[in-house]
């Protein structure tokens, strides 16, 4: 019996010793676990497999309309609103009314774990009315100024947080290698020391220094990996290179994003070398969360894991696998690949020990401690506060600095520039010179954007031009530039017309003819004319480039339209520099710095003075 009771004493103790050595308290060897690590586990071992899987799927809006009920059914972890995803009230307030009742369903779900709700603020909050709309980041990228950048991040993550919302789908750190592409505009430019810095200063200023402050918004670093460099810049294309160069190219971005502190990631549409990456273990898990140590979680992007090859369930075994710890999932029940079919068929999977317990363990535990980094458990709902500064004039001075950083001079004939405010007569001329939603472009109230007046509180070009001169100035506006026969000057504003994504893919990048028409037309009046470009990239423009006596791109500069006019007027002096090199035609591009036979328009980095 003593023998018996020595030994009963023994196997308790190594029990107890095995218990402490390979779970709660400790990580790796004699390091004890934060308390933030023990406060994850202790909620994940609370959890069942479908309150597990439950977090790691994220739910368009327009997908739970007349389902609201399933957020705490399913327990979902994240809520998001696609670019085109809108509720009828889309003010701070109204905004701030429906995140509150979406939260207060996963409030009642048994566990109580809040949704992080995600939202497409990649230029500001561009999705809410009466947000302040900043450049895109092609413009951001000519000012090369980190801290400004980071400015106008804290600035939107204000916004953000009046509204209730927790995380923004930004910055992108893409590195756009063609014009064709789409997207280039939500790229800081062609080289990887731009997304580098700019990047890193965007995910600084949303997160700011604590995640826990309630101004503080979750970054996500985009689209991981190679996104920019695509084959004839087709979007959710192939990228064609070798690790050598995607590593060069694509991954910077990424590592000072992740050095800043970046929580979440979303994986990109497109391929390397033939291999989707939603699919791709080696990049997602061998190489993002082993070798560089990402500590956050990564997001999918847009119903992406459909595009794999297979069916849905063979689509979500593989994405898991790769590394995916969540899945954004835009269809409603009733629809092919929704939300409750993952759930069931991840849970499948899982319990056929096609997906590891384990994998899923490590998802949600990664998705766990994000949520409770940001302190939504002890502050799940809108500090109506903070709405107090929502679309303020300290917002929108913010964002005219960046305007007037962000201005690139391409020509100055015979100073033309700058224009003096004494002028007696100007006249605008151009479809894009009154037009607020031209000069944000797209992924502004909805994805694509759309012309005209789109937003409120914003200024176009036209107002900022009459608030600018003297009162003995008179200001007029000729749309197509027919009636310029008063002008001392004319100010012609052109450029694209709002789009996002695969629908600006283009293998033309000329001005429009109505462009074109209305610059003929100035020219040939003989009044002296300077041109102003709204573009998302360099366009084609040589031949009324050579007709203008002054030129600027002013890129997709956002509601602040006066911040054009301080410069154009000489309060401030340009200081954008080329994020790209501009080509001459269409047959250069792709046309990058450091290409063998380099002869662009102008080079990457040009920009003139007064």
């Amino acid at each position: 019996m003593k023998n018996l009771s020595i030994l009963s004493v023994i196997i308790f103790l190594s029990v107890v010793l095995f218990s402490a050595f390979s779970s709660d308290p400790l990580t790796k060897g004699s390091k004890k676990m934060s308390s933030l690590d023990k406060k994850v586990d202790e909620l994940l071992s609370q959890m069942t497999l479908n309150e597990k899987i439950g977090q790691m799927t994220q739910v368009d809006i327009d997908a739970l309309k007349g389902h609201f009920e399933d957020i705490e059914k399913y327990s979902l972890g994240s809520i998001l609103c696609g670019g085109n995803s809108e509720i009828d009230d889309i003010s701070a307030k109204g905004w701030a009314d429906f995140y509150d009742m979406l939260q207060s369903h996963a409030l009642k779900s048994r566990l109580h774990i809040p949704v992080i709700y995600g939202v497409d603020a990649v230029h500001g909050h561009n999705n809410v009315i009466g947000a302040v709309v900043f450049p895109h980041n092609v413009g951001l990228g000519a000012t090369r100024n980190p801290k400004l950048v980071e400015k106008a991040a804290r600035v939107t993550a204000e916004e953000i947080a009046a509204t209730g919302m927790d995380w923004a789908f930004a910055p992108c750190i893409a590195v756009a290698r063609n014009e064709r592409w789409g997207r280039t505009y939500e790229s800081f430019g062609e080289e990887p020391g731009l997304a580098q810095t700019l990047g890193a200063a965007q995910v600084k200023g949303l997160q700011r220094k604590k995640l826990s402050d309630k101004t503080s918004i979750l970054a996500c670093a985009k689209h991981f990996l190679g996104d920019g460099g695509t084959t004839n810049g087709k979007d959710q294309g192939n990228t064609e290179v070798d690790e050598a160069a995607l590593r060069t190219l694509h991954l910077p971005g990424y590592i000072s994003a992740i050095k800043a502190g970046a929580k979440t990631i979303m994986v990109s549409y497109n391929a390397w070398n033939g291999e989707k990456m939603h699919g791709n273990k080696y990049l997602l898990t061998d190489v993002l969360k082993n070798e560089l140590k990402f500590k956050g979680f990564l997001v999918s992007d847009w119903a992406a894991i459909d595009h794999l090859e297979g069916n849905y369930k063979s689509d979500i075994e593989k994405s898991i696998n790769a590394g995916l710890d969540m899945i954004m999932i835009p269809n409603a029940p009733g629809q092919d690949n929704n939300y409750v079919e993952f759930i069931t068929l991840l849970k499948e999977l899982v319990n056929e020990k096609k997906v590891p317990l384990s994998r899923i363990d490590d998802a949600v535990r990664r998705i766990l401690r994000v949520k409770f980094e940001i302190n939504i458990f002890e502050n799940p709902l809108t500090d109506k506060s903070l709405m107090a500064s929502f679309g303020s004039k300290g917002h929108r001075q913010a964002a005219r600095e960046c305007v007037r950083q962000s201005l690139v001079l391409l020509k100055n004939e015979n100073k033309t520039l700058p224009i003096s405010k004494k002028v007696k007569n100007i006249v605008l001329a151009g479809k894009s010179a009154d037009d607020i939603g031209n000069q944000c472009g797209g992924w502004t109230i909805n994805w694509q954007g759309k012309s005209g007046n789109t937003i409120s509180g914003g200024t176009t070009v036209l107002q900022a031009v009459k608030n600018a001169v003297s009162k003995n100035t008179v200001v007029s506006y000729s749309k197509d530039g027919s009636e310029v026969k008063e002008a001392d000057v004319v100010l012609v504003v052109v450029g694209e017309n709002p789009y996002a994504e695969m629908f600006g893919d283009t293998s033309d990048l000329s001005l429009s003819k109505e462009d074109v028409r209305v610059i003929e037309t100035v020219k040939k009046s003989g009044k002296p004319f300077v041109v102003v470009l709204f573009s998302g990239r360099p366009m084609i423009i040589e031949p009324q480039l050579k007709e203008a006596k002054a030129f600027v791109a002013a890129w997709l500069p956002g509601s602040e339209g006066a911040g054009i006019t301080d410069v154009l007027f000489g309060d401030f002096n340009f200081m954008g520099k080329l994020g790209h090199s501009w080509p001459k035609t269409m047959e250069q591009i792709p046309i990058n710095v450091g290409d063998k036979n380099y002869d662009p328009l102008f080079p990457y980095g040009f920009g003139l003075k007064y």
